[in-house]
């Protein structure tokens, strides 16, 4: 079996921005068997899964909740989305 190539650094596309970048630095949301979605910290959450990238505009509330819609077929619960380091004003 060959062996893997050391540059190798795998890539996913931000639901939001659709940029590609390295799969470690994104974050997944992952929609369960059940059909809840919810942060995935691991990585290694069975279900279909999505990345958000870093970026500030990528992580806003309602635009990553629209994009998560889109890419697993099913709304997002109400916080299901906060992410650490974010701040959110409330109405």
């Amino acid at each position: 079996m060959p062996k893997r190539r050391p540059d190798h650094v795998p890539t996913r596309t931000c639901a939001v921005c659709r940029q590609v970048n390295p799969k470690r630095e994104m974050t997944r949301i992952v929609r369960t068997v059940d059909g809840s979605i919810r942060l995935d910290e691991t990585g290694r959450v069975s279900g279909r899964g999505t990345y958000i990238c870093q970026q500030a505009a990528c992580r806003d509330g309602e635009r990553s909740a629209a994009a998560v819609k889109r890419a697993l077929g099913a709304e997002p619960a109400p916080g299901t989305l906060e992410f650490e380091g974010t701040t959110h004003a409330t109405t």
